[in-house]
């Protein structure tokens, strides 16, 4: 047995003495544990202040001069470089999360509660592809997103090495710009680029491919301030003529709408839109992106329009004979069949992105610009106002005829808080998810952010929340990406206010998707409350499998899901569960009180479905209020 702690003898003849250093050879480095060798003298700096600046410094110094404060991402190999360089940075901090597509969702919501690009990084190869279902959901969106991916080095593109994939031309169809870093001394006005272009205008993702070759590669260039191209050219104001046009059209109608899209959110157009509104005495309606533009306890206030929007919405938008749309595209969620969406209306249409002008709905008045600039620009060209006495009361009667509400017996709700009444409701049936959804809404203020994933409680949370200010809904709209709601309700809480509350509606099977995000919540301490609406199905599947698919409910209900309030406290959050209406105003007063992230398990009723509903493709006008209406 070889005794490892002692010291071998050598025969001199084999291992000669060490020759004699001669004088003019460098003093060799000291060995670890020789402590009588001489110090080295200070020299007044350390290993951050000798380090040449690399390509890497140059994109965390880009992030650092765009004001960026928050980055959400996850570490490897070919990203590494910049993370080294992120170690450096006081001012720009970071947020690991568990997978990639929840940090490309949790930049989108830091976009959409801050108006300014949220900011996600991941590796090359399978961490970029990750990210794709994040930038996607921005750029159907618009949402300000910067994505940064590592990539193998420049002269290994193209040979298939470890972990590389075209995150270019992958990415292309999905951003509004994209690109491959060639330089370390170009570099970082790549990425203050590609912020500025995220911002301008139509908001939307951007990218920047970052090979490790460029990052490390040294440069003594700084990257310039955020600048748009002076190739890119947005459009403020809409022609002088056409909005004297749009102006005369609007004053002249008998039952005019304001359509507000989510551009009026974006473009920051909220308070232009509501005096335009007050100031003409013209009823609003929203689409889902632009839930928040318009004050939903607003007498004027239609709600949402459009598959699962009111009934109210949905009449006012089919019979009026001059539509007013600002910031939409008018996707087909909202419009159902074009040729029966607002079939007599005189359309003036809104938008900063002249692509969007004509494209699904025929645009008498195109007005091209930004929605703030554009109303004012129509506030001043108004002559006088609309006579909508009539038209108003005719909506009013449409809210009184078709009333949000579900098959229980109704609470009181007198003009104190608003709060539903549990002991109102037999508590020997399954709780209905759009009682949960108004307990939580009375419980918290005017601005907490909902951020929501995508399913039946998706529509619950528009539909059953007073929405009263901008930049609190949070959702996934035009991708509709299940998952979305946990990671985003983590950039929404990284990007709020500290005294606003975040809340997240859940599905089960959505929530499945991106749990593993409680770890993110729970390391970093934040003060999240998702409310998961478990009726142990893919909820809206089944719905549709049972209205069009004569109830062959195939893959779309789960035999068993587990406890999620135990999976909560396995994660580090705390865990709730409500399983009858008795439960819930203790239940949901605990869980919002938790000073970090809660989750409660909500046991639904599983046969509860979302109405008002109207077929795809179908007339908005002719909305089904229950199954047996299809």
């Amino acid at each position: 047995m070889t005794d490892h702690g002692a010291v071998p003898e050598f025969d001199d003849a084999e291992h000669p003495a060490e020759p004699t250093p001669d004088a003019d050879a460098p003093s060799p480095e000291p060995e670890a544990g020789d402590e009588d060798r001489d110090p080295e003298p200070d020299t007044g700096t350390d290993e951050a202040t000798e380090r040449a600046s690399t390509g890497a410094d140059a994109v965390v110094a880009a992030l650092s001069t765009a004001g960026v404060e928050t980055v959400f991402g996850v570490q490897g190999g070919a990203i590494m470089p910049v993370y080294d360089a992120l170690y450096d940075a006081d001012d720009v901090s970071h947020v690991t999360m568990a997978h990639e597509q929840g940090a490309a969702h949790a930049a989108d919501a830091y976009g959409a509660v801050t108006g300014d690009p949220g900011v996600c990084m991941a590796t090359s190869g399978p961490g970029a592809t990750n990210l794709v279902t994040g930038i996607a959901d921005a750029d159907m969106d618009s949402e300000p997103v910067v994505a940064l991916t590592g990539q193998v080095p420049s002269d290994l593109v193209g040979n298939d090495a470890f972990q590389e994939t075209d995150t270019v031309g992958v990415t292309t169809p999905i951003t509004k710009s994209n690109t491959f870093a060639s330089s370390a001394d170009e570099v970082g006005d790549d990425v203050s680029t590609a912020f500025a272009l995220a911002n301008d205008g139509r908001q939307g993702p951007t990218l920047v491919d970052l090979p490790k070759d460029v990052t490390t590669t040294e440069t003594t260039v700084d990257p310039s301030e955020p600048v748009v191209p002076d190739t890119v050219s947005v459009q403020e104001r809409a022609d002088d003529d056409a909005v004297e046009g749009a102006a005369d059209a609007v004053a002249g109608a008998d039952r005019p709408v304001i359509l507000a899209g989510g551009g009026v959110v974006k473009g920051g157009a909220t308070d232009e839109l509501r005096a335009f509104a007050r100031e003409h005495e013209i009823p609003v309606a929203t689409t889902m992106p632009g839930i928040g533009a318009f004050p939903e306890d607003h007498d004027l206030a239609l709600e949402m329009a459009g598959m699962h929007g009111t009934g109210y919405a949905n009449m006012a938008t089919t019979m009026t004979d001059c539509l007013l749309a600002v910031g939409t595209r008018f996707d087909d969620r909202l419009t159902g069949g074009v040729d029966s969406f607002a079939p007599d209306a005189t359309v003036v249409h809104v938008d900063i992105d002249p692509a969007e002008i004509s494209k699904n709905v025929e645009a008498d008045h195109p007005l091209v610009g930004d929605a703030s600039t554009v109303l004012d620009q129509l506030a001043a060209a108004m002559d006088a106002s609309p006579d909508t006495d009539e038209w108003v009361g005719q909506c009013a009667d449409w809210k009184t005829e078709y009333p949000m509400d579900y098959a229980v017996p109704a609470a009181d709700s007198d003009e104190g808080d608003g709060a539903p009444d549990a002991s109102a409701f037999p508590d020997d049936e399954p709780v209905k998810p759009q009682f949960v959804v108004e307990a939580v809404d009375a419980a918290t203020d005017d601005d907490t952010v909902v951020t929501t994933g995508v399913g039946q409680h998706q529509m619950w949370a528009c539909q059953y929340w007073t929405y009263t200010e901008p930049r609190t809904w949070v959702s996934s709209h035009g991708l509709g990406a299940m998952g979305y709601g946990l990671p985003s309700a983590i950039g929404a809480r990284v990007a709020a206010d500290d005294d606003q509350s975040v809340v997240c509606f859940d599905g089960d099977g959505s929530f499945l998707m991106t749990c593993q995000e409680l770890v993110v919540a729970a390391r970093e301490n934040l003060d999240v409350t998702v409310f998961v609406l478990n009726n142990e199905a893919i909820g809206m599947v089944k719905q549709w499998q049972d209205a069009f698919f004569d109830g062959r409910r195939m893959a779309s209900e789960y035999p068993w899901v587990p406890e999620f309030d135990a999976l909560a406290e396995a994660f580090g959050a705390d865990g709730f569960r409500i399983e009858s209406y008795d439960d819930v105003p203790d239940t949901v007063e605990a869980a919002l009180a938790t000073d970090g992230p809660a989750v409660v398990d909500v046991y639904i009723d599983p046969t509860e479905e979302v109405y008002p509903m109207v077929p795809s493709g179908g007339d908005n006008g002719q909305f089904a209020l229950s199954e047996g209406h299809l």
